[in-house]
Parts: structure tokens; sequence; C-alpha cells
């Protein structure tokens, strides 16, 4: 991963995001219902992200998109949280730091927006993905927070940032 570059999306990328996303959840065998698979955002990430405190991101290697995440204010929560959402990595950018990078990336922009802290839902059996949260600084939570619609996601963390 030497070429690799972190970036805001741009619109020319809707496409190539939204396969990344469905490619990844269908290789990790995530619900298509109550999850990311089926929200009316995939195939529109640059426009649902163009909006103030909210900020999409991928990450780029000669030219191909190789895995992605947001950072937007918490839906359905009367607080100042966000979400870290929709992080997805192919397979081949898996573990070799991405996501410690992207998640670096989201919690800087997390914190120049002014939140006070991050919360995220995900499977209980992405523990490669738990593991990493864990080790930036999320700690489990016990119940949901807000509303995002991922029904089908019982696991939940936060960070205060």
């Amino acid at each position: 991963m030497e070429n690799v570059v972190i970036r805001e999306i741009k619109k020319e990328d809707n496409p190539q995001v939204a396969r990344v996303i469905r490619q990844v959840l269908e290789d990790l065998g995530v619900p298509k219902v109550g999850t990311a698979y089926e929200d009316p955002s995939l195939d529109n990430m640059y426009e649902y992200y163009n909006k103030p405190k909210a900020t999409y991101f991928v990450i780029e290697e000669n030219g191909s998109i190789l895995g992605c995440a947001g950072i937007a204010q918490l839906d359905n929560y009367n607080g100042n949280i966000c979400e870290l959402q929709k992080m997805y990595f192919l397979q081949e950018a898996r573990g070799k730091g991405a996501g410690h990078k992207m998640i670096n990336v989201c919690l800087d922009k997390a914190k120049e927006y002014g939140f006070d802290a991050c919360y995220l839902e995900t499977m209980p059996y992405m523990e490669a993905a738990q593991k990493l949260y864990k080790k930036m600084g999320f700690e489990y939570i016990d119940a949901r927070m807000g509303d995002t619609g991922h029904y089908s996601c019982p696991v939940f963390m936060l960070k205060t940032l």
C-alpha cells in the first residue's frame, strides 16, 4: 500500500464506493436488511455527505478505491455526538494499517467539527474491526444511541473526543 491516498469523496466516486461497500458486506455475510446494504444513500454518498458537519473519505491506490468511511451527526439523537459511518475496506486493504489511518482522519475531522464523542455500530463477528476500534479508544456501551436504521447491528461503541 505504497501509493495510498485518503481524500474526500468526489461525485464521480459514487458508483465505485457503492460497489466497494456492497462487496465487503457480501464478503462478510452481513444481512442485507437492517444494515448499510439497504441504505438509500449508498448510491449517492457524495450527495449524502454534502451537508454541514459531515464528510466522507475514500482510500485510493493507483486510481482504485479500496475502502471508505465517513463522519456525520448521529441520526435521531439530541446531542453533540457524531457517528463513524460506513467504514469498509476490500480484502486487499485489510490488515495493512488502512483502517487505523482512516479512523484517525475521521476522528480528526470530528474534532474539527466540534463533536464531543463518536459512536459506531457493528456486527459481533467483525472481530478484527472491533479490535481496531478498541485500540483507537472506543469502548463498548450497553445500548443503542440514536436511530441509524441499522437494527441488525447489535454491537455499540463510543469514544470521547
